[in-house]
């Protein structure tokens, strides 16, 4: 049994029926040439992914960090600690649904909306995966949640990868639940805090030596994560449970030529293209402010060059992760001046995270997201006070490789689903594959109405930077 490291244990304290605490993903597969009609593959389309499906529930391999329930024991003084699941229902975490007729797209996102609604049993293992069969255009879909507490994005995302290849005949390639588990590294952890948090009382020495940072390094995290400056609207607000997803993917190619003609970053590129859609959206609802919206803003402090042998970041992201608020200039009308705003914005977040110790970065990544916490756990605190920060936009970069496969299945698409929480009731997570961009949107159903218009927003916001 191991203790729960202190981010984690905010993810697992923060929870409620309001506001779950797992990501989540929808990955979009093509069925292998021949499915129905060759020798190899005689049955049809719906009978290979049910095949698929016993294929995977029958294999015993889980790995030991999938294989672990949470625990709340009164002689761990009331904290949450881990302990191993030696009865792991495989039948129970993986499941098989089919889309009802005709398996548009849109019946997709309208599953994937339910499932990411839904909270984890904490009784078991926190995590589900769904094989989707029925969805138009000979394609299945795989959607999969874990939660916050057991893992960060760019580690699942790192684990999915791991599950692919670039060999379109491969079989037998097992889910990301059941990958052999990787050597122990004491430099890094879970989340976006070291991995020191065996017993609570290496978890009191980790708090105190983070209280002991020196006056220049707290200075530094102030200005890293500037919050309390951004104006009320209608995304912060108290949720509900219920959850919208929405998914689109544009060629990078579009974005890149953006970053060309003003020099800026694809990261800046993507900022702007969502200030341009949450612009637009508000102004639909009549609910833009005068003020700016800004974002917070996962930031990689690592190049693709400096990454470890075997092209892998840490496990958990390691010291490459911190956070930003970036000024989103959604108050300013002409693309081209919201741009160069942005790009001021993040280069001057950028420059002062660059100039902190790799602890204090992984400080501002905590900070980043726990200044949200007080309306997060707080009931009706949620749209009274100043939010931190309007909403969270991720872009986490994917597999540079293409085209991928699982199980001979050439993978489509691949769209992150993130939190949401009181107060903060709209996530834009990014994620890149096959030269495109894949966007996932969540957000609270009640809370931010018509969420799919934001996917035509992003599309006018684009078209308009093109013409920089």
């Amino acid at each position: 049994m191991s203790a729960v490291g202190p981010l984690d244990a905010m993810f697992l304290g923060g929870e409620s029926r309001e506001q779950p605490m797992h990501v989540g993903g929808l990955m979009l597969f093509e069925l292998p040439e021949g499915a129905g009609r060759d020798q190899v593959f005689p049955e049809s389309s719906r009978d290979f992914v049910s095949r698929l499906y016993h294929e995977l529930v029958a294999a015993p391999e889980v790995n030991p960090q999938f294989a672990r329930r949470v625990r709340n024991r009164i002689q761990d003084l009331g904290y949450w600690s881990w302990e191993q699941d030696d009865a792991i229902d495989l039948d129970y975490h993986v499941r098989l649904s089919a889309l009802p007729r005709p398996g548009r797209v849109r019946e997709l996102f309208e599953l994937t909306s339910r499932l990411h609604g839904t909270l984890l049993d904490r009784h078991r293992p926190l995590w589900e995966m769904h094989l989707i069969d029925g969805v138009e255009g000979r394609r299945f879909a795989v959607y999969s949640k874990i939660h916050h507490s057991m893992i960060d994005g760019v580690t699942a995302l790192r684990w999915m990868q791991k599950t692919l290849t670039t060999d379109p005949t491969r079989t037998g390639m097992p889910a990301t639940y059941a990958l052999p588990p990787e050597p122990a590294d004491p430099q890094s952890g879970n989340g976006w805090l070291p991995t020191i948090t065996r017993t609570p009382t290496d978890i009191l020495k980790t708090v105190v030596d983070v209280a002991g940072l020196p006056l220049a390094g707290v200075k530094g995290l102030v200005q890293a994560t500037m919050p309390f400056q951004a104006p009320r609207t209608v995304f912060n607000q108290g949720v509900t449970g219920a959850r919208r997803f929405a998914a689109q993917s544009w060629p990078i190619e579009r974005l890149e030529k953006v970053r060309a003609i003003s020099g800026a970053t694809l990261n800046d590129v993507l900022l702007a293209m969502c200030s341009g859609a949450l612009r637009n959206y508000l102004l639909e609802l009549n609910a833009l402010p005068d003020k700016s919206l800004t974002a917070m803003v996962p930031v990689s402090l690592r190049d693709r060059e400096s990454t470890p042998a075997g092209g892998n970041p840490a496990p958990g992201g390691g010291n490459s992760l911190g956070t930003l608020i970036a000024d989103l200039a959604t108050d300013e009308a002409d693309p081209e001046r919201r741009i160069r705003r942005i790009m001021a914005s993040t280069a001057h977040a950028k420059s002062v995270l660059s100039g902190l110790t790799p602890l204090q970065n992984l400080i501002v990544g905590a900070l980043g997201f726990g200044v949200a916490g007080p309306a997060a756990v707080l009931p009706g605190v949620a749209g009274l006070a100043p939010p931190p920060y309007n909403l969270v936009i991720s872009n986490v970069p994917g597999p540079r490789e293409s085209p991928l496969y699982w199980n001979r299945s050439r993978l489509l698409g691949m769209y992150p689903a993130s939190i949401v929480l009181n107060g903060q009731a709209l996530n834009i997570s990014v994620t890149s594959y096959a030269h495109q961009l894949h966007f996932g949107l969540v957000g609270c159903r009640r809370t931010v109405p018509h969420l799919q218009r934001l996917l035509g927003h992003l599309e006018a916001s684009l078209a308009g930077l093109e013409n920089l």
